[in-house]
């Protein structure tokens, strides 16, 4: 079994694998090119994002300066805006829900080095999937760790570090993200014409 085969498997892999290595370089190269485009090479930039990511929707719009480490393990839906500075370490299966917005300087981290000194001085790394779902709102400055899914119409409060799974319809806020009170009717402003 190849280290990427271990990786997509969930298993155990070594981080330093030349492989690994090569399937980086390959998604810097995409993601700096990106970088590189102008707001109205619309085209461009979505054919960059078809070869970089596992999937990628409709009206998907990331603002630069985005990073990822494979591109290939990333799936986002329709209608998703990603703002600036979003890190993307995809070492297992990230999916992004569609109509999601993601506030400036997210962080989702799919992997986790080996606790153990000398494993980890190896290069040993497991990653776990990170699901978002749809409608889902991640104020500025949001960390989410391996293994985490956050349901749908969910909003998470600037600044939280998300270590555990939170639930549909929820405001959740805070170092480690703890729920705070179900959305009600209240919250709606009148804006949309349902």
């Amino acid at each position: 079994m190849t280290e990427w085969e271990k990786l997509q498997a969930g298993l155990v892999y070594n981080d330093f694998d030349p492989d690994l290595f090569q399937r980086r370089v390959v998604a810097k190269k995409l993601f700096r090119q990106y970088n590189k485009t102008a707001d109205d090479e619309i085209a461009l930039r979505h054919d960059l994002m078809q070869k970089l990511f596992k999937h990628v929707g409709r009206d998907v719009w990331i603002e630069p300066d985005f990073r990822c480490e494979f591109g290939k393990n990333i799936t986002i839906e329709d209608n998703v805006y990603i703002n600036f500075g979003c890190v993307i370490l995809d070492c297992a299966e990230v999916s992004i829900g569609a109509n999601s917005l993601l506030g400036p300087n997210i962080g989702i981290y799919a992997v986790n080095h080996a606790l153990d000194a000398e494993d980890r001085c190896q290069g040993a790394c497991h990653g776990k999937p990170v699901h978002i779902g749809r409608r889902v709102w991640l104020g500025g400055d949001v960390k989410i760790l391996e293994g985490v899914t956050i349901g749908d119409d969910t909003v998470i409060g600037a600044g939280s570090i998300v270590t555990k799974d939170i639930p549909s319809g929820v405001i959740a806020v805070g170092n480690p993200c703890r729920v705070v009170r179900q959305l009600t009717d209240a919250d709606k402003t009148g804006y949309s014409k349902s």
